[in-house]
């Protein structure tokens, strides 16, 4: 049980790194490629329509991110046997994570395509957000109430 309880961390370990390896990437990508940089900039139309599905996304996502997952741990993940509880807490994991990579990856094409600050915001509320989701193997104890052997 100890080796799945190891593998579940690692597993939880290794979605947390791609999240922050994804924006990390697209800057990068924007600050080096800047050929598709500001190609939005003077369309006043797409920015608009750009910064409030971003805005709009980080508004939605980051709140349900963190109380969805509490919401699901205490009412699907408690209630099941300890190998089926580590697959929900890794499949749950990763959804919260792919809720805050969305107004993330929105954010930063909103700055760098129409070269708008409101996207970094956006970007920068949702990786502060993702702060409350640092994986570990002990705070995956406390959280499914496993004592240490």
């Amino acid at each position: 049980m100890e080796e799945q309880i190891k593998r579940t961390a690692g597993q939880v370990k290794v979605l947390f790194a791609c999240f922050w390896l994804l924006p990390i990437l697209l800057i990068v990508l924007g600050e080096v490629d800047g050929g598709w940089v500001g190609v939005y900039a003077d369309d006043v139309r797409a920015t608009y329509y750009a910064e409030a599905l971003t805005i709009l996304l980080a508004a939605i996502c980051v709140p349900v991110s963190l109380k969805l997952f509490s919401w699901i741990l205490a009412k699907k993940i408690d209630v099941v046997s300890l190998p089926v509880a580590l697959r929900l807490y890794a499949l749950w994991s990763g959804v919260r994570l792919f809720l805050l990579v969305l107004p993330v990856l929105s954010g930063l094409l909103t700055y760098y395509l129409s070269l708008s600050t409101k996207g970094v915001l956006c970007a920068l509320l949702a990786l502060t957000a993702s702060f409350f989701c640092l994986p570990g193997e002990e705070r995956m104890r406390k959280e499914l109430h496993i004592d240490k052997v």
